[in-house]
This record gives C-alpha cells, structure tokens and sequence, in this order.
C-alpha cells in the first residue's frame, strides 16, 4: 500500500538519457513550472528510477515546488550482474563518480544550470551522495539520506559542507548505531532524525510519509536559504 498522501501527479517526468564521461544513465527527470531547486535521488541499486518509494517522496518534493531527477546509477547490464553478485552496489566510488557526473550533467543542461542541488541519498547511494557533496562543496546545497549507510563515505564525511539531514527508522538498530557514528564525524549543519516504529524501508504506515515531510522541509528550508544568498 501506499503510504505517502499527497495530490495527484500533475508534473509528468521527462525521461532522460544522461551522457557522462564513459557511461550513459538512465534518468526521469521532474521539473514544476516554478521549480526553485533540483533534487538528485542517488540509490545504490540501478532500480532507482522505478522504486515507488523514491517515487513517493519524489511526488512530495514536486508539490514544494522542487524539481527531481530520479535515475539509475547502474547500467542495464550492471544492474543485471547485481542483482546476482551485489557488487555494484557496494562499488561506492563507482556509484559516487556517477552522481559527481550527474551533479555536472544538471549543471550544464539549460533547464536546470541555474537551479540549486539537493541530492536524496538512500541505502549506499547515501555515501556515494556525501562524496560527491565533498566533491562538489559549491554544486551541492543539502543532502538528505533515507535509511542510508553514510559511515561508508569514509574520511569525506570530514569535508561535506553542505547541511545533512540523516534519516532512520526507530527499529533499525543497527543502521541506527552507523548513522551515528557518520553524524559525529560530519562538521557541517547536520541533524539525526529517528523516525519512531520504522523498519529499515519505512513500510509502516506513515513512516514513509514522514520522511517525504522531513526532506521536503529540509531542502526548502536549506535550498531557498542558498537561493537566497546567490550561492
């Protein structure tokens, strides 16, 4: 069942071919007529694209006038060798060097080159997003992190500036304790929200919704703030 509530989807996606450096991505990419900023959904898996619960929160974010580009950060023939040996996913500077690429892929597109960036970081995707942060300090103005492994961004969790919101479902023990141990070593604005009752994909009811609710005001408070200020 669905469980993030909001209007009907009235900004239809824009399927996307991305052309990086030696490799092209498959992306759907979402902008409001009034869009204010550009949200990047970085998965570790290459399914992204057409996870509804990325859809979901995506859905949200589009209401708050927020533009999204959800896509696979693996190619077909990757994802197909991951769903069997699950290398790809763990490949953090692979899934991070994509997202750096991507983060200069919007930059140079008409449509999105003057809009902030936000990047929504689930699972591994989560390190790979707070890398490419660090790599991009003045490309990258919030991040938010679903049930994400941030510890696995290793010593560039010291150099990310941009404000971080880490999300965790209450139940998720472990994630919990490693979200923690990410949170110390991050020096920028950061916060640690445990969302009570939830497992670690927020299939309870309500959970999903409240982590829509938490990144959408996370990503209007910081990314109207960078817009304001001209950075």
């Amino acid at each position: 069942m669905r469980q993030v509530l909001s209007a009907p989807p009235i900004f239809p996606p824009r399927p996307v071919r991305l052309e990086l450096t030696d490799v092209t991505l498959n992306g759907d990419l979402t902008l409001p007529p009034q869009a204010r900023a550009l949200i990047v959904f970085a998965h570790g898996s290459g399914s992204s694209r057409h996870s509804s619960r990325n859809r979901a929160v995506a859905e949200v974010l589009q209401h708050a006038e927020l533009g999204t580009l959800l896509l696979d950060l693996l190619t077909e023939q990757e994802e197909r060798t991951d769903v069997i040996t699950a290398e790809f996913r763990f490949d953090i500077p692979l899934l991070a060097d994509r997202v750096v690429g991507t983060i200069d892929w919007a930059a140079a597109l008409d449509q999105t080159a003057s809009l902030p960036v936000g990047l929504f970081g689930a699972s591994t995707g989560a390190a790979a997003a707070l890398i490419a942060a660090a790599k991009r300090p003045s490309g990258v103005r919030a991040v938010v992190s679903r049930g994400g492994r941030p510890d696995l961004a290793g010593d560039s969790l010291e150099s990310v500036a941009a404000p971080t919101l880490l999300i965790v479902g209450g139940r998720d023990d472990v994630v919990i304790e490693l979200n923690r141990q990410a949170f110390g070593r991050l020096n920028g604005p950061k916060e640690l929200q445990i969302v009570p009752g939830a497992t670690h994909l927020f299939e309870e009811p309500g959970a999903l919704n409240r982590v829509a609710q938490l990144a959408r005001d996370w990503f209007v408070d910081h990314l109207s703030r960078s817009a304001a200020t001209g950075h």
